[in-house]
């Protein structure tokens, strides 16, 4: 069960904040707008990863794939790329 002290919607606005600025697919008035979902859904993929396994937060001063404790090193750019062939 949730604590409800611990509820609060500046999670999701601040989390809906990093996206929209990250991907700037998100803003329909710029020139990297997705036209096919397909395109839109690889780059949303492409941001998570490396937003959880490559960049270091912070607060954390880990990734928060290593805080979950699923990795125990930082990704680099080139390890993405050899996972998408």
């Amino acid at each position: 069960m949730c604590d409800s002290r611990h509820v609060s919607t500046s999670f999701v606005e601040r989390s809906n904040l990093t996206v929209r600025m990250g991907i700037r697919r998100y803003t329909r008035l710029t020139n990297g707008f997705s036209k096919k979902v397909e395109n839109h859904d690889y780059m949303t993929a492409i941001f998570f990863t490396h937003y959880n396994f490559c960049r270091v937060h912070m607060t954390l001063r880990a990734t928060p794939a290593m805080e979950a404790g699923l990795t125990h090193r930082i990704f680099e750019i080139e390890d993405l790329i050899c996972l998408m062939d």
